[in-house]
């Protein structure tokens, strides 16, 4: 409704903010269908950080980037993908990245492999790869996913396959994790074994995850930072935030927050 009353007065430049935020992985598909539909003809400008709906969408993409960003000393701004991962850092988006026509087993075999020091090439036999196959039998493991050794990736529930992405991500062995609304489109039940999930494999490591759900936030958070319109509100531990005045009427409005705090508006 609310791109319809948007599109209504006839504009042929159209300006949109994270047009699916809150939207299931079903709802997102649709929604990006509407939303191509209604602005044929029309420019349409879009901030997304949603990496499906971003490719879903554009015909041209702008990635905008102050600063520097850094990895244990070393700027990473500006390097390919597979460059920053081979540093130390691996990442996961909300759009599931998987083999659908390899099996679980395999899938994570293909994530060892450069970790391992063994390259692309036609000669090498995986069945032979001991140490490959060991490595991908335990993150198999770690991730819950052992009964379904060899089962195709297409093949499992939704909720499997964010795991296996979880595991094909920790399976180059870097110590910084990245993650984008990783229990997005799941259930509460799933969502709750999947939190768990992602502290088990990920004990040790660093973890930045961007996140909307505050179940998930401190269910997983050491410390969190709130980010409203650009600005940090607040960067801390659960508790001093969960506290912060400034945090509650952000998120629940200002009555409703002066409520909590126990002050009469």
């Amino acid at each position: 409704l609310e791109i319809g009353v948007t599109i209504s007065g006839g504009a042929h430049v159209v300006l949109l903010d994270e047009p699916t935020a809150g939207m299931s992985k079903s709802e997102t598909t649709r929604f990006i269908a509407l939303i191509k539909q209604v602005t044929e003809g029309k420019t349409l400008l879009t901030v997304e950080h949603d990496m499906g709906v971003v490719f879903g969408l554009a015909d041209r993409i702008a990635v905008v980037v102050y600063g520097e960003v850094l990895l244990d000393g070393t700027r990473i701004d500006g390097k390919k993908p597979f460059e920053i991962n081979r540093l130390g850092l691996s990442r996961s988006f909300q759009i599931t990245n998987i083999f659908p026509k390899l099996s679980v087993f395999e899938n994570l075999r293909c994530g060892v492999l450069w970790s391992l020091g063994y390259k692309y090439s036609f000669w090498n036999f995986l069945a032979g790869l001991d140490d490959a196959n060991e490595r991908a039998e335990e993150l198999m493991e770690m991730i819950r996913l052992d009964k379904k050794r060899d089962v195709l990736a297409v093949n499992l529930t939704y909720a499997e396959q964010r795991a296996l992405e979880i595991g094909v991500t920790i399976s180059g062995g870097a110590h910084v994790v990245l993650l984008d609304e990783p229990t997005a489109g799941m259930s509460k039940s799933e969502t709750r074994r999947f939190i768990q999930l992602i502290k088990d494999v990920t004990v040790g490591k660093t973890l930045l995850t961007v996140e909307h759900d505050m179940g998930v936030v401190f269910g997983l958070a050491d410390r969190i930072a709130v980010v409203v319109y650009g600005e940090v509100l607040a960067f801390d531990t659960p508790e001093v935030v969960r506290s912060n005045a400034l945090v509650q009427e952000a998120y629940l409005g200002s009555v409703v927050a002066h409520a909590q705090v126990g002050v009469v508006a």
